[in-house]
């Protein structure tokens, strides 16, 4: 079966339009541009503006539980379900390892989302009769000759899973083709049930993807951000705070634009 890669011009769309969206980028480019805009006297009164709503942005970002509030129904969406009975296989999507970082290094290098790095290891040591597959090559707009493989294959060698016991998905940039390609390379029979781990604010699109594609999936979410009962969960500090709310943009934004693009059964995946 011929693997339909994502055409690269979309792609490279894809990656562009988040880095502007994205609420961090998005505060920033405003501050910046609201301060360059001071400079003028003719275009003051809108610079002092960009200025205040980017300042009010950061304000809210570290001082509220607005990220919290935007994430809560995505990890809520799909409550975990440890596996019970047989289990074919255990799929793992990429994104939770820092592949530079690994090839510079010598180390395997894992971001905030190690959980599903751990959650699998676990997974394949109490059903060791399963199918297991990573599916993750490089999401990066610049560097995809950098792949996840590497830093994976060393951490989960860290973390007690023998080599050989994984099957690699190393050519998919994104959640549609982690899909796709892990589908044609092991060729999942009807009936077979697979475990799918991801984090929980990704659980919802990435279900959505596996059911267009005819894939039915037990979800294993992991690596929550919110409090199960949603109560605001406060920090006080801005670099905890504003990755949650840009992680949930960009998901609630990635469930419109796949839905728009038929990548989903339906616009908020539900178990």
């Amino acid at each position: 079966m011929t693997r339909a890669r994502e055409p690269v011009l979309s792609f490279v769309l894809s990656k562009l339009f988040w880095g502007i969206l994205n609420p961090a980028n998005a505060l920033v480019l405003l501050l910046a541009l609201g301060a360059l805009m001071l400079r003028r006297p003719r275009w003051r009164r809108a610079g002092e503006r960009l200025v205040t709503v980017a300042a009010l942005g950061f304000l809210a970002a570290t001082f509220t539980p607005m990220g919290s509030f935007v994430a809560l129904p995505l990890e809520n969406r799909f409550p975990r379900v440890e596996p019970a009975g047989p289990v074919d296989g255990i799929i793992m999507l990429g994104g939770a390892v820092n592949p530079p970082i690994t090839a510079d290094r010598g180390d395997p290098s894992v971001n905030d989302a190690a959980e599903r790095v751990l959650a699998f290891a676990d997974l394949a040591r109490r059903f060791p009769d399963a199918k297991t597959v990573f599916t993750g090559g490089s999401g990066r707009l610049l560097g995809q000759d950098t792949k996840e493989d590497a830093s994976i294959r060393a951490a989960l060698a860290q973390a007690g899973v023998p080599e050989g016991r994984v099957i690699y998905e190393t050519d998919s940039r994104n959640t549609w083709e982690n899909a796709l390609f892990s589908r044609d390379l092991v060729r999942p029979a009807a009936g077979e049930r697979w475990v799918l781990v991801t984090s929980a604010m990704h659980m919802p699109r990435s279900v959505g993807i596996f059911r267009r594609i005819g894939w039915e999936v037990v979800p294993y979410p992991v690596d929550y951000r919110t409090r199960h009962d949603g109560r605001p969960y406060l920090r006080f500090e801005l670099e905890h705070s504003l990755p949650v709310l840009s992680q949930s943009v960009r998901e609630w934004i990635g469930l419109v634009s796949y839905r728009l693009m038929d990548r989903t059964d339906t616009l908020f995946p539900a178990p």
